[in-house]
């Protein structure tokens, strides 16, 4: 199983914005505890790498992303820190060159599907709606699904996802899993609400469990 087809398996990623480096462990264990074994640290502030070293070295059962990457030298930051994929909330073509000329897992964002054509065409199938709830969540992907279900192309929904609306998008072949920062909001990590993380991530793996893993 290749790192992108764990996310799949998983049908939940966790997207994190970590404001201090003694958040990033028990923030992991956490999600451990709740039965998700992977995660993505967003780079939004200084502290990003840090967090994802720590990861690495002190957590080595999860799988560590690096999340909101929008140049080619953060990708670099993000490997040398020792994230295992990448992903980036829009679609930037010199990014995607430069994850897939290194040849790091990478999830780009897409709003269009001008943008999911042109991540096939650059060599990455699996791709981040975002924002899905504002570019038009289930429905818009429902209509673009028939165009491309002979194609690679497969969808992780980020972006207004919750545990009211995630089974929505996993019923839908090409969405091999949903991400979002509801399982360690924010505010949750800053509080160190551990329990109340592990008590989301189980119940969000419930529903995804509830739902058939797409064909690849």
């Amino acid at each position: 199983m290749n790192i992108l087809q764990r996310i799949a398996a998983r049908r939940v990623l966790s997207a994190a914005v970590i404001e201090s480096p003694d958040h990033a462990v028990p923030l992991a264990k956490a999600l451990l505890a709740g039965g998700l074994d992977v995660t993505e640290v967003t780079f939004r502030n200084v502290h990003a790498a840090e967090c994802i070293r720590r990861l690495r070295a002190m957590v080595p059962e999860m799988l560590v992303g690096a999340g909101t990457l929008l140049t080619p030298e953060q990708i670099d930051e993000a490997m040398a820190a020792g994230a295992q994929f990448g992903v980036s909330p829009g679609f930037n073509p010199g990014v995607v060159r430069a994850a897939v000329e290194r040849n790091f897992p990478f999830v780009p964002g897409v709003v269009t599907p001008g943008e999911m054509e042109r991540s096939l065409e650059l060599g990455c199938p699996w791709v981040k709606f975002f924002p899905a709830a504002a570019a038009g969540g289930v429905e818009f992907l429902k209509s673009v699904a028939g165009p491309y279900a002979h194609t690679p192309l497969r969808v992780i929904p980020l972006g207004g996802i919750n545990e009211k609306n995630m089974a929505d998008y996993l019923a839908l072949p090409m969405v091999i899993a949903v991400g979002g920062s509801w399982l360690a909001d924010r505010s949750l990590v800053a509080a160190g609400a551990w329990d109340e993380v592990t008590n989301r991530t189980r119940r969000a793996l419930t529903i995804a469990v509830s739902r058939h893993s797409p064909s690849e």
